[in-house]
């Protein structure tokens, strides 16, 4: 478990094990990756709110992040915060725990990782492989 201290917020990042059984004992799976990223393949029942968006000139913050995420997720929520590597949830946790939410957690190594050990993934209907 790495503890990364910004902003006046601590990001605790846990591994895929770690993070599967969370998932498995009742928090929620908060993927911050493009929908794009997203529809290729993700986690069962995760929910999807880009943190960055992908424009012409690269990517960009997504302004409304906190207020979606705040639309459907409480800040005594159990979260497991995940994108495709690791770095982009770093950032939105802290952003979440700076927010005030209280059961916020990163997933090291993200979509890449969980992937790499062979953990079920779920991909959209409407995507070509």
């Amino acid at each position: 478990m790495d503890i990364v201290k910004k902003s006046g917020a601590e990001v605790i990042t846990v591994d895929i094990n770690a993070a599967k059984d969370l998932l498995t004992h009742g928090h929620r799976y908060l993927d911050v990756r493009t929908e794009e990223e997203f529809k290729k393949g993700h986690l069962e029942n995760a929910l999807n709110i880009p943190y960055m968006f992908s424009t012409p000139e690269g990517r960009v913050k997504n302004p409304k992040f906190l207020e979606q995420v705040m639309a459907i997720c409480g800040k005594e929520d159990n979260l497991v915060v995940g994108c495709q590597s690791g770095v982009r949830s770093v950032y939105a946790t802290r952003d979440l725990l700076d927010a005030e939410f209280k059961r916020v957690l990163n997933m090291g190594g993200g979509y890449i990782a969980w992937v790499g050990n062979g953990f079920a993934v779920k991909k959209s209907d409407n995507v070509e492989i």
